[in-house]
């Protein structure tokens, strides 16, 4: 099975877990089969290889996941990488020239297309071993995932059959309706759009060319920026006459906002956190070194880390966002492919950093015009490589860097360093860097 996995958005719902390079699916919030925390994405990624260890996985995410994707899934895992944020269409028509043109996948083939985030048992991912075999069959062009819905939902779109069977024809597509159509949409069938469907590759090729005026892999990458914004539903979905929709009547969850996200927790506690035994249906999940205690609530989500705290009725979370966008955020922690970093400290002309680097990863050999650093090993054991000398570095080891003064260090274990950035001018952005000899 060929499965492209939707990786997008920046979860501003799930505030204070989620920044623009930490979307929600990188949450470490369940528990996995060895009773460690996972991700969504790292939970989704699990299940497929479970139900279907031959499968051929492609990520579709923008350039700032890139290193999150890596970090959680491995290096294995294949990435069309968005060089800049557009829409669904340009984003799956991407996807499938790489699986194309760089995976070198028969354009005969079927490919299914999901999100990397929904709540979901492994029945559902039967569901898209089946979906991609209809798809092959070649009865449709497209063959979409209906979710039986549980409830009527303003939140979702809604996929109208022409009957009642498992696998049957689509009559129309509604957009979110207010809670008394969807009422009516259920009465007729209605089922919800999860944004689930397969096809054959060169289906979706075939539209590339019509639509974006190429199918090409590398003309999509290099004139990424250009393509419309327009979503694969609007552009793809419903103006296709050949159209089937195959009924799932799992569990599916779309854990997009706080009241959702806890629902599919297993425990109400994720982190340092006391609830006393008069709060009712209470969720802390703290990432922080420092306790969190809770007493006399009920309905209510606390969520503490680097980035700040929330407190919210569960059922206002789901207003977060205006909120959230007039918070002048730092990136205060994030996962790399060469490991992870949390901001400590903020000063006005100092920064503190605690960098964790996976064996065998280095930082990139670098320098800066405007800023001194110093590095204290804290664990580990490793290599420093500052201008062109390399020096062996354990726990308890300091180095001092100048600014313009080449530098990298090599993890040979897990090496854990406090980095403490020292200058008028400290910026993301004063950064060279530098070939390695």
């Amino acid at each position: 099975m060929n499965v492209i996995l939707l990786s997008g958005g920046s979860g501003k719902r799930l505030w204070p877990l989620s920044n623009d390079i930490r979307s929600k699916q990188f949450i470490k919030i369940f528990k996995g089969g060895d009773g460690a925390y996972e991700s969504m994405a790292q939970r989704m990624y699990r299940m497929l290889r479970t139900v279907d260890k031959e499968a051929s996985v492609t990520v579709a995410a923008p350039r700032t996941q890139v290193s999150a994707v890596h970090n959680q899934l491995g290096e294995d895992v294949g990435i069309s990488v968005e060089p800049c944020r557009r829409d669904t269409f340009p984003a799956i028509a991407l996807a499938t020239a790489y699986l194309a043109d760089v995976r070198g996948i028969d354009p005969g083939e079927a490919v299914v297309v999901c999100p990397v985030d929904p709540f979901v048992e492994s029945d559902y991912f039967e569901a898209l071993k089946e979906l991609a075999q209809q798809a092959d069959r070649g009865e449709a062009n497209l063959v979409l995932m209906g979710i039986e819905p549980t409830y009527p939902s303003e939140k979702y779109g809604y996929i109208i059959p022409e009957g009642g069977e498992k696998l049957s024809r689509v009559s129309s597509f509604k957009e979110k309706p207010d809670l008394e159509t969807a009422k009516a949409y259920l009465a007729r069938g209605a089922l919800w759009n999860g944004g689930v469907f397969a096809y054959r590759i060169g289906y979706v090729l075939d539209r590339a060319r019509e639509l974006l005026g190429s199918s090409c892999y590398e003309d999509l990458y290099q004139g990424y920026e250009k393509l419309p914004k327009i979503s694969f539903d609007y552009a793809v979905v419903e103006k296709e006459p050949s159209i089937q929709v195959m009924r799932f009547a799992g569990s599916w969850k779309d854990l997009g906002t706080w009241n959702t996200l806890t629902e599919a927790m297993e425990e109400p506690v994720v982190g340092k956190a006391i609830l006393s035994d008069k709060c009712e249906n209470v969720h802390i999940v703290n990432e922080l070194n420092m306790p969190v205690l809770a007493m006399g609530l009920k309905d209510v989500v606390i969520s503490a880390s680097p980035e700040g705290i929330l407190v919210t009725d569960k059922e206002q979370s789901s207003y977060i966002k205006p909120y959230v966008d007039e918070i002048d955020q730092q990136i205060m922690f994030a996962e790399k492919s060469w490991g992870s970093f949390r901001v400590l400290d903020v000063e006005e002309e100092s920064l503190t950093i605690k960098v964790t680097l996976l064996p065998g990863h280095s930082m990139n050999y670098h320098s800066h015009r405007n800023r001194d650093e110093v590095w204290t090993v804290i664990a580990g054991e490793g290599r420093t490589i500052v201008d062109g000398m390399e020096q062996e570095v354990r726990a308890g080891d300091v180095v001092t860097m100048s600014a313009g003064c080449r530098h990298t260090i090599i993890a040979d274990t897990e090496l854990k360093l406090i980095e403490v950035q020292l200058g008028r001018e400290i910026s993301v952005h004063d950064k060279q860097k530098y070939a390695l000899e």
